[in-house]
């Protein structure tokens, strides 16, 4: 199938940018190729990740919510998304609730939207254990040491719906966040890969950040990586229980009280344009079948599709 008319909103959390897609009010089938298009920055629209609103299928929830890195993987969770979801469903009139539970592969989560328009999000409690962030370990501990190359670092790891390696530096400016991170990523240790933090504390209530986010490479901003250097930061005695987060995108304010506690992140989404997808490139692309078939995404043809109160 053609991209052609697909209708979406280019929005943006600190930076780290979105295309997203309203798939209640449309009929949406897309592949990984279909994605990674979108996601070029020369050939596409130009994104981190592509979001999907979609019924959801959990009574509990208003919506379900997709996230898809550039790379056309889909993923389980992404803070700085959750914020522009939460703009989105609002701005295009999908609901007109404050507080907006929606549905993610990784869980239940609950979007605040503030009167300021800045939005808070209970990202849950974090999860520690070793097997179920998935990270390779003897058992759970603080610190873990880990071989990347010729040397032995320590790291914190811990899943905020998705997994987190935080690692300590004396400063992000000269961070060897494009050497290490890739390599960390994809480390034997991390099953599923891992999306790496590597943090400057500044003061209790004050880090430095930059991630490396897998399968999209270094981002401006990733919400899900503020919650876990906070998380990890806190563990090692490092961090008050509410602190501002600097990413190169701006800034975040995590709050977590302690294990067992979720965690809540407040910060920004903006919208930066809607458009509609119309490109020879992606006509040329599915004419020639290089599309996967069997990896399409179906949206809007299932669970309920009605506007919340």
């Amino acid at each position: 199938m053609s991209l052609t008319g697909l209708r979406f909103s280019k929005m943006h959390g600190l930076g780290n940018d979105f295309v997203v897609i309203d798939g209640l009010r449309q009929q949406v089938r897309l592949s990984a190729d279909d994605i990674r298009l979108l996601a070029d920055r020369r050939f596409g629209v130009g994104c981190d990740q592509v979001l999907l609103v979609e019924a959801s299928q959990d009574p509990r929830a208003d919506f379900r919510y997709r996230i898809f890195n550039a790379d056309g993987g889909e993923v389980q969770q992404c803070g700085n998304g959750a914020r522009c979801f939460a703009r989105f469903v609002r701005d295009q009139g999908l609901t007109r609730k404050d507080a907006i539970p929606v549905e993610t592969l990784s869980g239940l989560i609950t979007l605040h939207v503030q009167q300021d328009g800045q939005v808070r999000v209970d990202m849950g409690a974090p999860i520690l254990e070793p097997a179920r962030i998935p990270f390779r370990a003897a058992g759970q501990a603080l610190r873990y040491p880990l071989k990347i190359a010729d040397q032995l670092i320590e790291i914190g790891a811990v899943s905020m719906g998705n997994p987190h390696a935080v690692l300590l530096v004396e400063g992000v400016a000269q961070a060897p966040v494009q050497s290490w991170g890739p390599i960390i990523e994809r480390h034997a240790d991390f099953p599923e890969r891992v999306n790496v933090g590597f943090m400057e504390r500044v003061a209790p209530d004050h880090i430095r950040l930059r991630v490396w986010e897998r399968g999209a490479g270094e981002t401006l901003a990733c919400g899900t990586n503020a919650c876990a250097a906070v998380v990890v930061g806190r563990l090692w005695s490092l961090l008050a229980s509410k602190v501002r987060v600097s990413l190169p995108g701006g800034d975040l304010l995590i709050r977590w009280e302690g294990p067992g506690q979720p965690v809540w992140m407040t910060g920004p989404a903006v919208t930066v344009f809607e458009g509609t997808w119309r490109t020879d490139t992606a006509r040329r692309m599915h004419a020639t079948g290089n599309a996967d078939p069997d990896s399409r995404i179906a949206a809007g043809a299932a669970g309920r599709t009605r506007i919340p109160e």
